[in-house]
């Protein structure tokens, strides 16, 4: 199967797609956006790749704190501070494309998938805390575009569904493990293998582990056409993501990593990692080639992913309508509510007790 984004072709034969994930690095800032393309250029990259944010298409004002390297900063505020105008994202487009990288941004809600298609995007990403975000998937399924879906803190059924609402033939999944950082040893890079005998589709992989070199290198050995790793000017910086990011030199050890197991045999690029890193490490990253949620992820389950969620109190009695309620990830302190497949059951329904603002809805309050 090839598929094609852009100038690139993904696929048997091709070489690999490096991908520098940007995501919100830049902060609100375009000459910090630049630079970081700039030097995702430099480090080798093929692709750089940002995050189109709105706040209230990804979490509840109510979602609580994340700790950041500045400190304990609202996860809401800290997405509704990064907002930017659909110009910054047209400016970085036409920035990264003239560096001869790919575009490539992630949706997280029907307004921002419609405003990069309009931006004439060759591609879209969608992360692993949408795979469930049903909406989002029906919308740009209808956009005819490649697709590059990340599948962290999912289960197999879970990339099933996604995959039947998407379609396969233009779909790149990326294989993930949710946790920052990602333990090495948990990546089970084999399973690249299995997904891609399983399901049908070309597969990567989009690593959180702090390596530069362990894990994209095996997920290459182990067919990943696509290798997506977060990076950083600087492991300090203020970005929700810094803190397991590369920076530039680790980035570009990342790739000459890469390039050279795509020009060595296979067996060869083993032994030398073998050699580096030790049998048994390998042994372990390698893993067994099952799909499971891997154990540092566990807990985010249903938390990280996409459930329904009130958006203001719902009095018992109340009709719940589509304007009372929104497919949102529920992180720390929420309480998980029914997946997004249930969305047109509970539309309709009335609440059989008072459901606070921003909790999930259950089975239980619902009549």
């Amino acid at each position: 199967m090839m598929i094609t984004i852009g100038s690139r072709n993904i696929g048997p034969g091709e070489s690999c797609l490096v991908v520098a994930e940007l995501g919100t690095g830049h902060l609100g800032s375009m000459d910090r956006a630049r630079a970081l393309v700039d030097a995702a250029a430099a480090a080798g990259a093929d692709c750089a790749k940002f995050q189109l944010v709105y706040a209230d298409e990804i979490l509840h004002p109510l979602s609580g704190v994340v700790e950041l390297p500045t400190g304990r900063v609202e996860l809401y505020r800290q997405f509704k501070d990064l907002e930017q105008p659909l110009s910054f994202y047209a400016d970085l487009k036409s920035y990264a494309e003239s560096l001869g990288l790919l575009f490539l941004c992630s949706p997280f809600g029907l307004r921002s998938a419609r405003e990069l298609r309009s931006l004439g995007v060759a591609a879209l990403k969608i992360a692993s805390p949408e795979l469930n975000h049903l909406p989002l998937l029906e919308e740009v399924a209808r956009y005819g575009l490649p697709l590059v879906l990340s599948s962290g803190v999912s289960t197999l059924a879970d990339i099933e569904r996604a995959l039947g609402v998407t379609g396969r033939d233009r779909v790149v999944l990326l294989h993930c493990i949710t946790a920052y950082p990602a333990p090495e040893e948990e990546y089970n890079v084999a399973l690249l293998a299995s997904l891609r005998a399983v399901l049908g589709v070309e597969i990567g992989i989009s690593d959180h582990s702090l390596d530069p070199v362990l894990v994209p290198v095996l997920a290459m050995l182990h067919g990943a056409r696509v290798v997506e790793k977060h990076f950083t000017l600087s492991r300090g910086g203020a970005g929700l993501d810094d803190p397991i990011a590369l920076e530039p030199s680790g980035f570009a050890r990342m790739v000459r990593g890469i390039r050279e197991a795509e020009a060595n045999r296979p067996a060869d690029t083993r032994a030398q990692l073998e050699a580096e890193y030790g049998t048994d490490r390998i042994r372990r990253v390698i893993g067994t080639g099952v799909k499971n949620l891997a154990p540092s992820e566990r807990a985010n389950y249903r938390r990280t992913n996409r459930s329904i969620h009130t958006l203001a109190e719902i009095p018992e009695g109340t009709v719940i309508t589509a304007e009372s309620v929104a497919v949102l990830r529920t992180e720390k302190v929420l309480r998980p509510g029914l997946g997004p497949e249930f969305l047109p059951v509970v539309m309709g329904r009335f609440a059989r007790r008072t459901i606070t603002a921003g909790e999930g809805i259950t089975w239980e309050d619902i009549g």
